[in-house]
């Protein structure tokens, strides 16, 4: 898929204040800090569009991108540790948990994972839940650039072990690097196969 354009649609607290449900609608989301404003900058090819921040939790509105005129991408708050109250990650849980159990155009969550790290209880319980909703979802490994493939190869065969105690059967995943590129092609062929099949 070549992107061809790439603009910054609204940020929302509020369900039904969300574009129409006309689209096909992609949404990222993954552990705060785990790079995600960067990797939707290297899809899409436009730095700046996603907001990067080196404080966790930056990102805490549902954010649309509208993407070669027809297809979204949604850049979703990061779920675990935030400069926020209690009271307010409560508030985005409902809304964020609300957004993806209602969105009809949603084809697809792709939750990030820091390649970096061992599998963590956060992103486990995260996979479980989707799993639970029946919500289809892939697995982006982040940060591959920062360690030897071998270390990654390893981190990423610890977290689908992990995966495999609660599924038959582990999602689709990609290593990626937004300093690299790498596995930006197959994301997007990805998406671009789905895009396809919608039915409008």
């Amino acid at each position: 898929m070549i992107i061809k354009s790439a603009e910054f649609q609204c940020s929302n607290t509020r369900t039904d204040k969300l574009p129409p449900p006309v689209l096909p609608e992609y949404a990222f989301i993954g552990r705060s800090n785990v790079g995600k404003s960067s990797l939707i900058n290297m899809l899409v090819q436009k730095k700046g569009l996603a907001k990067t921040s080196q404080t966790p939790g930056k990102t805490q509105l549902i954010n649309h991108f509208l993407i070669n005129e027809n297809w979204q991408l949604v850049d979703l708050p990061g779920y675990g540790y935030a400069k926020t109250s209690r009271s307010n990650r409560a508030d985005w849980q409902k809304f964020i948990s609300f957004y993806l159990r209602n969105r009809e155009n949603l084809q697809c969550v792709f939750v990030l994972i820091d390649s970096r790290l061992e599998p963590q209880k956060i992103d486990i319980e995260f996979c479980s839940w989707l799993g639970e909703n029946g919500l289809p979802f892939q697995l982006i490994f982040t940060k591959a650039d920062k360690q030897s493939r071998v270390k990654t190869d390893q981190a990423v065969a610890k977290f689908r072990k992990a995966l495999l105690t609660i599924f038959e059967e582990v999602p689709q995943h990609y290593i990626t690097s937004s300093e690299t590129q790498d596995g930006r092609d197959d994301i997007l062929n990805f998406i671009n196969e789905l895009n396809r099949s919608f039915s409008r």
